[in-house]
């Protein structure tokens, strides 16, 4: 069993990341030599005599000049058996494109703290540059040191064909001034997002469906902690095994809130903060309260981690889950004892919870890694080609299902499966699945559809309607990311401190009002009108 459980986790840990992409052992950037050295191994200079095309399908090279090249400052990954700068796909988009390439690549796990302090100092050689952030207080952008895309939109239709038919992210990429200065990678935002999930064996037996209600799923808590649900004579399963991360977002949205987010807007467009909604979230605190007063939610709560609960779910101990939908047959039903690969025998996910208002499931901000082109460098037109080129559809084909004919077929009428050997997940990163790290790689919904089981990609599917998305990401101005930054801490620590209090009966509900105060002396109102700024802004590129 320990056995399986390891598998499930490695398999889970490629669907989580979406086949994240590999890495090198090498942990400081390469050098010249060594560099140039790969990149004349890694493309064919004779194919930059083809004729460029409007559109970079990634079948046509994007310069007509033998032998150009570009530097790229980007990351490893976590799998330090493979350099990702010799990954099949990597060398093949780079050949197609006409170009070679010099990577300075850094390692994955001090990427953030070595590249940015170099771009602070102005002391970094490279053409094209992934961003240790999101940048979201526009600090690199403000110092000049990355060009504004847009003024290169004519030599980049991919990219604004993407933009174009992603409106949202559009609007999260305009900075203050107006300009476009990254091309993002990007996540599934409504897909495998966090949902509920049944034991569908135990439902089965207790002659019930899965419940919609708040109302409804209290009982069946109930019927779970007051009879045998795995027949091993005694009752010591638990009704439920949630993790305390995941309760904002399976019991807020039926009390009116996105506690993941935090922030939200109501109907007339004015943001409030969800943890100071002094009838919303005193209900929420309340309902909670009495699910751990009742022993529904369990005295460990706080503490409980995946691994207990994947422990649980292999000797049928548990009949309630709630986590990111991937976990739902690549973690949590494989390990059940009596699982076939049929939804029958599975960990099941269902409809949110509703109370006072609809439930639903809170979406993930889809934008990702951001690279940027160094306004200090000398190819800018071709490093803007070769990130449009790197955005067109065949190159996120390659992205995301691999090779044809190594990692994935073609059937007849177009549907794309992965091979036995795509199965191989150590071969997969060393192909290079999903470089997000050295291009903007978008997440791909059907490539994680081909991995899970039938009834699970169904179930996503039936699922994405309950999926509202989160708080946008918004750039902040320096004196936006002030404030925030200044009272955000002590309002977050504060916060927690008091939710757990009210939820174990530490603390008194009573005392709602206070806490209330407490949150408003800690200058809630000044975070709240940047967000507030912030949101206007959005709403306004967004038209």
């Amino acid at each position: 069993m320990k056995k399986i459980v390891i598998a499930v986790i490695l398999l889970a840990l490629m669907v989580s990341t979406f086949a994240g992409c590999g890495s090198t052992n090498n942990t400081s950037s390469t050098t010249s030599d060594n560099v140039t050295a790969e990149a004349t191994k890694a493309a064919d200079p004779t194919a930059g005599g083809a004729a460029e095309s409007d559109a970079y399908t990634g079948s046509a090279p994007i310069t007509t000049e033998a032998g150009q090249s570009l530097k790229i400052l980007a990351q490893t990954s976590n799998y330090t058996n493979v350099d990702i700068t010799n990954a099949e796909i990597v060398k093949k988009v780079i050949a197609d494109a006409g170009i070679t390439v010099e990577w300075q690549l850094v390692d994955y796990t001090n990427y953030k703290d070595s590249v940015a302090p170099m771009l602070s100092t102005g002391s970094v050689d490279a053409d094209i540059v992934l961003l240790p952030d999101q940048d979201p207080n526009q600090v690199y952008l403000k110092s000049g040191m990355f060009v504004a895309l847009d003024n290169y939109f004519d030599s980049m239709p991919n990219f604004t064909k993407w933009l174009d038919e992603n409106p949202v992210i559009k609007a999260e990429l305009t900075a203050e001034d107006g300009h476009i200065y990254y091309v993002p990678g990007t996540n599934v935002g409504k897909d495998y997002q966090p949902v509920l999930m049944f034991n569908q064996v135990w439902l089965d037996k207790a002659g019930k469906t899965a419940p919609t209600t708040l109302d409804e799923f209290v009982e069946l808590l109930r019927y779970y902690k007051a009879n045998d649900m795995n027949g091993d004579g005694a009752l010591t399963e638990t009704p439920m095994s949630i993790m305390a991360s995941m309760l904002p977002y399976m019991f807020g949205p039926a009390f009116g809130l996105d506690l993941v987010s935090g922030f939200q807007v109501d109907a007339n467009g004015t943001v409030f903060y969800a943890y100071a909604d002094s009838t919303n979230y005193k209900n929420y605190l309340t309902f909670l309260n009495s699910l751990y007063t009742e022993g529904l939610l369990e005295i460990e709560y706080s503490s409980l981690t995946r691994d207990q609960v994947i422990e649980r779910m292999s000797n049928d101990m548990t009949g309630v889950a709630f986590d990111y939908s991937w976990a739902m047959s690549m973690m949590y039903s494989n390990v059940l004892p009596y699982y076939d690969g049929t939804a029958a025998t599975a960990f099941v996910g269902a409809a949110p919870l509703s109370g006072e208002y609809e439930g639903y499931y809170v979406g993930r901000v889809e934008l990702g890694n951001m690279f940027g082109v160094n306004s200090d460098s000398s190819n800018i037109e071709l490093a803007c080609k070769f990130l449009d080129y790197a955005m067109s559809e065949g190159c996120q084909t390659m992205y995301q299902w691999g090779i044809e004919g190594e990692s994935y077929t073609v059937d007849a009428s177009g549907n794309k499966s992965y091979t036995e050997q795509a199965s191989d997940n150590d071969w997969l990163q060393q192909l290079g699945i999903n470089p997000a790290f050295v291009f903007p790689a978008q997440q791909s919904v059907a490539s994680t559809d081909a991995l899970v089981a039938d009834w699970h990609a169904q179930i996503n599917k039936e699922q994405e309607q309950y999926v509202k998305d989160p708080w946008p990401f918004i750039y902040a101005t320096s004196d936006e990311s002030d404030t925030i930054a200044m009272y955000m801490t002590d309002i977050q620590t504060y916060v927690d401190e008091n939710t757990a209090a009210f939820i174990t009966g530490t603390k008194s509900l009573s005392d709602f009002d206070s806490y209330v105060s407490g949150l408003n002396s800690l200058n809630l109102s000044a975070v709240l009108t940047a967000k507030q700024t912030q949101y206007d802004r959005y709403a306004s590129a967004l038209k």
